[in-house]
């Protein structure tokens, strides 16, 4: 009992190792996990206030002022054309270089496929005048100037603009006017503006004073290949129009609100004409362009879970501005997410809110970026999910060779155990075949340790099984022997009988008492044994004279009508006369019991020069051919015969044992109506 609960004791060990494991494995997984979602928060913060910085940054930047200065502005209305306050009161459209690096500062250009830009812009200063600035550059030929006084545009080089507002529609013609001397390489001149009704290009007025332009064209061709003459050039534009709706006067002055309408209601369309073409050169409506950049685009900057708020401060939170990510957050199982929220961290915040502020001509804009502390939960659940199936794996390949181990060799074990135990208790029962016999390892055997210990145990019981069966076959050898010695006895005994056969005498009574006896020990000894170790007296024997004492007497045990022809000379052999006698009536019995009723049994000798052979001939069926290579084994007889405990099947098992002791050997054959035994004996 003992031995059972240490057995129990260390299986319940073994178990709870496992379980240690598994656990280690989860703990392992789980304090990594909040260790990183630690490190992500910090990142986190640290990142916000990276974009943050970088944000400020371009919102600074002129650039970003353009986006705070028209929040209206979409890349979704791409023509026409709407102006856009710029960070500085006016543009100097007199000077090129000076235009287009305030273009280039601002962004507020838009760019066409072709490579033609135009930048509708307004000053932020309503005291630097109404106007609505053009700047740009688009391809064009060797331009073509007007001739002084002409009025008639059509064959020179010209702009047509339409200036539209709510209720306000204005078209304005813009002849080139050549400044350039002939001395010079390139071209340039004023552009004068004037004020035309719908598809006419002839202008009967002067032109607006307040409507200033120059256009400047590159000398070289954009494409080198090609003649200076023909070619298409570089042509830069820089053109102030004058809007009068956008003029102070005594009434509006106190209240002064700019730009005094919404800019996206103000529509710009800009068209370039060479001499002679009804086709423009360039068309600001062309929808195939890259509008300026716009508040939207800072949204990019933006990571899911972050907000952008811009509010001008002295307005009403009406006008704020909100920006978020466009970008979408990849989610996981909702398991394994709400497992990420419940680990524990240092921080508290669920948010984190940044704010600055940053000045313009047309007032203070107050910048805040809040960003969620969850997306690091979501971000973290995404990139560690993979990792969640490494340690799912990790806890699997544990189960499976837990079960592994519990399926192939704790529960052979305690299988085997528990059949030791079994042959312990059995050992001390008194039916112990019995007991044995319902023992089995070989259930249990295998190439492995324990297969092997089940292999070994399995021989050594089958050991014992055998010296139980052999130790029950000596007995019935015993019995046998008993037997066979019964056997020999009894053969003597008939031949007393009949010589003693008289009740009245004694010696019938004395006879009768020995065959009684011999009946009881009947079968009680080993018989092969006994004749395999038997001794016998050889010596010179006469057989024609043998067989002749042997074919008189053998009346006088129950075998009549034997025959034997004597041969014509002695024949002289080395053998046993006894042994010799009690194989030929061994074989005479055999002879006696399957030959057909009163027929003879014949015996002859054949001989060599070295060889003597007896053969006795009986008339009846042949000897069947599956027992007639097993007839003189022991215990070999006919299946009708076996019932009758007198025929054993050892007659000829001593007269083949006899003969060899004897240098000799019998053989029998099947003839036609009959079987020959042939005794083969050695020539002196």
């Amino acid at each position: 009992m003992s031995f059972r609960l240490a057995a129990f004791r260390q299986r319940l060990i073994f178990r709870g190792v496992f379980l240690l494991l598994i656990l280690a494995t989860l703990s392992i997984a789980l304090v990594l996990l909040t260790e990183e979602k630690e490190r992500s928060y910090v990142n986190y913060q640290q990142v916000l206030q990276k974009t943050y910085a970088e944000i400020m940054a371009r919102l600074r930047h002129p650039t970003g002022r353009l986006m705070l200065l028209n929040p209206q502005h979409s890349r979704q209305n791409k023509a026409p054309l709407s102006p856009l306050i710029i960070p500085y009161s006016a543009i100097d459209f007199t000077d090129r270089n000076k235009a287009l690096q305030a273009v280039e500062l601002t962004g507020c250009a838009a760019q066409y496929k072709d490579g033609s830009s135009i930048c509708a812009a307004m000053g932020y200063n309503p005291y630097a005048g109404a106007f609505i600035y053009l700047v740009g550059n688009y391809k064009a030929h060797d331009l073509v100037g007007r001739e002084p006084k002409q009025r008639d545009f059509e064959n020179v080089d010209h702009l047509i603009i339409h200036v539209n507002l709510p209720e306000e529609n204005t078209r304005w013609v813009v002849p080139f006017e050549d400044h350039s001397k002939e001395t010079e390489p390139s071209k340039w001149g004023r552009l004068p503006g004037f004020k035309t009704e719908e598809d006419r290009f002839t202008a009967w007025s002067k032109a607006d004073r307040d409507f200033r332009g120059w256009i400047w064209q590159n000398e070289g061709c954009i494409d080198p290949s090609k003649l200076s003459e023909k070619c298409a050039k570089e042509t830069f534009f820089a053109i102030r129009i004058p809007v009068d709706r956008f003029k102070l006067n005594k009434s509006n002055i106190k209240q002064l609100s700019w730009p005094p309408i919404p800019l996206n209601e103000v529509k710009i369309q800009l068209q370039a004409f060479a001499a002679g073409q009804n086709r423009p050169l360039f068309d600001s409506n062309n929808t195939e362009v890259i509008l300026p950049p716009t508040l939207e685009d800072i949204s990019q900057i933006l990571t899911p879970g972050e907000t952008l708020k811009i509010h001008k401060l002295g307005t009403t939170n009406d006008t704020m501005l909100t920006l978020s990510s466009s970008h979408q957050l990849a989610t996981t199982s909702a398991w394994y997410q709400g497992l990420i929220k419940r680990l524990p961290t240092n921080s508290n915040l669920s948010t984190i809110t940044l704010n600055d502020v940053i000045s313009t001509p047309l007032g203070q804009y107050e910048i805040q970026l809040t960003g969620d502390t969850q997306t690091v939960d979501s971000v973290l659940a995404v990139t560690s999910y993979r990792m969640a199936w490494y340690v799912g794996g990790m806890i699997l390949a544990i189960v499976l060779a837990w079960i592994a181990i519990e399926l192939g060799v704790i529960r052979p074990i305690v299988r085997l155990t528990k059949q030791a135990v079994k042959l312990a208790d059995n050992m001390q029962q008194s039916d112990l075949k019995v007991s044995l016999a319902q023992l089995d390892f070989s259930h249990l055997k295998g190439k492995d340790e324990v297969g092997i210990l089940a292999t070994v145990l399995d021989h050594l019981l089958q050991r014992v099984k055998d010296d139980l069966q052999r130790e029950a076959i000596r007995a019935q050898q015993e019995r046998d022997m008993w037997h066979a010695v019964g056997h020999e006895i009894m053969s003597p005994l008939q031949s007393l009988m009949v010589l003693h056969n008289d009740k009245e005498e004694a010696s019938y009574r004395y006879v009768k008492r020995m065959q009684q006896a011999i009946q009881v020990i009947y079968g009680t000894a080993s018989p092969s044994e006994a004749f395999t170790e038997a001794t016998l007296q050889l010596g010179l024997l006469n057989l024609n004279e043998f067989l002749v004492t042997v074919a008189d007497n053998a009346g006088f045990v129950n075998i009549h009508n034997v025959q034997f022809i004597p041969y014509n000379e002695p024949v002289m052999v080395r053998a046993d006369e006894f042994s010799l006698e009690d194989t030929v009536t061994h074989i005479l019995r055999n002879a006696d019991r399957y030959r057909v009723a009163d027929s003879a049994i014949d015996i002859h000798i054949e001989t060599t020069t070295t060889m003597a052979q007896i053969h006795i001939y009986n008339q009846g069926d042949n000897i069947k051919p599956e027992l007639i290579n097993n007839i003189f084994e022991y215990g070999v007889s006919e299946p009708s015969t076996v019932e009758d405990k007198s025929h054993r099947g050892q007659g000829l098992f001593v007269a083949k044992t006899y003969m060899a002791k004897m240098g000799g050997s019998i053989q029998v054959k099947n003839e036609s109506e009959g079987v020959t035994f042939i005794l083969t004996l050695q020539r002196q």
